[in-house]
């Protein structure tokens, strides 16, 4: 199988060329990536957990699903590609934000990645796949803060980072009204 290239980008998100992962992340090279966070109804999030025997960060819970694009293909596509292939469901996106952000694993990888975060909401279950995911859960945002305040441990680094910019996010889209009709209205 061969393994997939991700895109280069400069600090603009302008693509200045290919490499394969790893590669990119044995050299923290800057590159594009994506991350989505689904909500339901009740303003909780799906988290999922990371399969045994994934490389890195495995058995760790996550945002519902993150990758990388591919060339030619839109943030859109990438996020609806990627959520259908790990929890078996497709849901209207919106992109959000996007930011740069560094993190070593224990492994000697980095992630270096100008991630473009985005929103989708459903109500239903995922249909799971084993290779990509261990579990998942619905979770509170609040409860997602506070947990990983109380046990980082059990978090992906980058889940750590991309979750305080979604929160701050969130807060700074607060109407005065309601906190749940913020992001029912994103």
């Amino acid at each position: 199988m061969l393994e997939e290239n991700v895109i280069l980008v400069n600090e603009k998100d302008e693509q200045i060329g290919l490499m394969p992962k790893l590669e990119a992340h044995q050299k923290a090279v800057l590159h594009r990536a994506f991350s989505v966070f689904v909500l339901n109804s009740k303003n909780e999030i799906m988290l999922q957990q990371r399969a045994h025997q994934k490389y890195h960060s495995p058995l760790l819970w996550t945002n519902t699903c993150c990758s990388h694009q591919r060339e030619g293909e839109s943030n859109i596509q990438a996020g609806s590609r990627r959520l259908f292939e790990e929890m078996g469901f497709i849901t209207e996106l919106k992109e959000l934000f996007h930011f740069i952000y560094k993190a070593p694993f224990d492994n000697g990888l980095t992630e270096h990645e100008l991630d473009h975060v985005m929103i989708g909401y459903y109500n239903e279950a995922p249909l799971i796949n084993p290779e990509e995911v261990e579990n998942w859960k619905w979770m509170k945002i609040e409860d997602v803060k506070t947990d990983m305040e109380l046990q980082p441990a059990l978090y992906t680094v980058w889940f750590k980072i991309i979750f305080d910019e979604f929160y701050h996010f969130l807060e700074e889209h607060k109407s005065p009204s309601s906190a749940n009709a913020t992001v029912n209205n994103l």
